[in-house]
């Protein structure tokens, strides 16, 4: 979504502490040409992208597709990524990885639009809650309150102005 902007210096952190990306199928499939943070101008690293069916992936010179068990895509990233983060870039694969205890941080970034479609960060209907320690300005497990407000007052589809 265009208009939407990011901490100073944030692209340049990541490049700088990147050193693989563990990506889905869906997400490949929206988005083939997109590379993180700049592409191969500023940031150099090894993409995977986990999927079911390898074989009819449109192939990529620097990606590779990956067919196994989440574990095992993480542990090759992880050894691709030569001591620098993994970023994983699929909210399913996300929730896959919480709940085998193999996320060791998660990065949020809490855009002032209101999506009407896509994956939820983590959906576990019956699961246990997981408990976030914050990282960085702040109490380590103090709410996060951010207020927006809608940028235009049109409508949604099916409602009325009344209700």
């Amino acid at each position: 979504m265009s208009g939407l902007t990011n901490r100073s210096g944030l692209e340049e952190e990541y490049a700088a502490t990147t050193g693989a990306v563990l990506g889905g199928r869906d997400g490949w499939d929206a988005f083939s040409d997109a590379r993180p943070y700049g592409g191969g101008e500023v940031w150099q690293g090894r993409v995977f992208v986990l999927t079911h069916h390898p074989e009819d992936a449109a192939p990529a010179d620097d990606v590779t597709f990956l067919s196994c068990d989440v574990a095992e895509a993480v542990r090759i990233a992880l050894e691709a990524a030569n001591g620098k983060n993994v970023e994983v870039l699929s909210a399913s694969i996300g929730a896959q990885l919480i709940e085998r205890g193999l996320i060791d941080e998660i990065d949020l970034h809490i855009a002032p639009v209101l999506l009407g479609d896509g994956i939820r960060l983590f959906d576990n209907p019956g699961g246990r809650p997981v408990p976030l320690l914050r990282v960085h300005d702040g109490a380590p497990n103090a709410e996060l309150n951010v207020r927006f407000r809608p940028a235009h007052r049109a409508p949604l589809r099916g409602r009325t102005p009344e209700g």
